[in-house]
């Protein structure tokens, strides 16, 4: 095929570009009219405006290996807006949040959270701060009985209130992880084997003062969803080691009822930890729907 082109500027012009019209608006900043900063009365107070789905790199502590991780976040960022202000500045959002990358205090801890809360509230001169975090958290895995390691990954969030005053007012963190259920009434009712399912636990609670950046939430709520399930899953199996796991999962039968409340009872002994709750969700092998169950206790 030998074709002759037309020109870039001939091919733009075929499918709809056109040439620039009269520029009539100013065109520097001092110059444009500001209708975020033009004051009136708005009806309603809004408690959360911003940005949400900002994708952005951040460093992840772990007592697990690896205890260093950097990884892809979203990011939510939104604060409260009065009745008498038509809009924030977005903007703002962005720039505080390439401030805090710049100088690598973006990570995943309260810590630096609430740093960059007070920094939003300080640069929009607003009366509250929210910033929600989510990121995958990874964790090295052992098998049982060869002791191969790999890795495995869960789903994990943060999440803020920051207010005027630099008072923290919600401190909340999220975990998701997969553990292997098999079912109880199965075990029971058959000749031989049970029929079992990945179970996803998902695990809110709400921190208190007790908290230090010391200890790992992610790292205990993990062995509160894995150590209470049938068996925990592993990157990498051998013989010797699925026959363990197989094993496992039939001597610690798991409803998802029972999940929830064994999983209840460590969160409820962890004393950083104020309300809390749990869910369980199974991905039934022998049924087209799943199974679930929900728990929330305030302490």
């Amino acid at each position: 095929m030998n074709l002759k082109l037309p020109s870039k500027p001939e091919r733009l012009s075929l499918f709809g570009s056109v040439a620039p019209g009269k520029k009539t608006k100013p065109e520097t900043k001092e110059k444009m009219k500001d209708l975020q900063n033009q004051e009136g009365m708005y009806l309603f107070p809004i408690q959360a405006v911003g940005v949400r789905n900002v994708k952005y790199p951040i460093d992840i502590p772990s007592l697990i290996e690896p205890t260093t991780q950097n990884s892809l976040a979203n990011f939510s960022l939104t604060s409260s807006l009065s009745d008498t202000a038509k809009g924030t500045n977005m903007s703002r959002l962005l720039e505080v949040l390439e401030d805090a990358r710049v100088k690598n205090e973006l990570k995943a801890d309260f810590s630096s959270l609430e740093n960059l809360g007070r920094n939003l509230i300080k640069r929009l001169e607003h009366e509250e701060a929210q910033i929600r975090v989510e990121f995958p958290w990874v964790y090295n895995r052992n098998s049982p009985s060869t002791h191969l390691g790999g890795l495995n990954h869960t789903e994990a969030a943060m999440e803020i209130i920051i207010e005027k005053e630099g008072q923290v007012s919600k401190k909340k963190a999220v975990l998701t992880c997969v553990v292997t259920t098999l079912c109880p009434c199965s075990k029971e009712i058959s000749e031989y084997s049970a029929h079992n399912q990945r179970g996803y636990i998902t695990m809110e609670i709400m921190l208190n003062e007790r908290y230090t950046e010391e200890q790992d939430w992610k790292s205990d709520l993990l062995h509160a969803a894995e150590s209470n399930a049938s068996a925990m899953l592993h990157p990498l199996l051998k013989r010797p080691d699925e026959k363990m796991v197989t094993e496992s999962a039939y001597e610690n039968p798991r409803f998802v009822e029972d999940m929830v409340r064994l999983v209840a009872a460590d969160l409820y002994e962890m004393d950083y930890v104020s309300w809390f709750r749990v869910k369980c969700r199974n991905e039934e092998s022998i049924h087209l729907h799943d199974a679930y169950a929900e728990l929330t206790i305030n302490k």
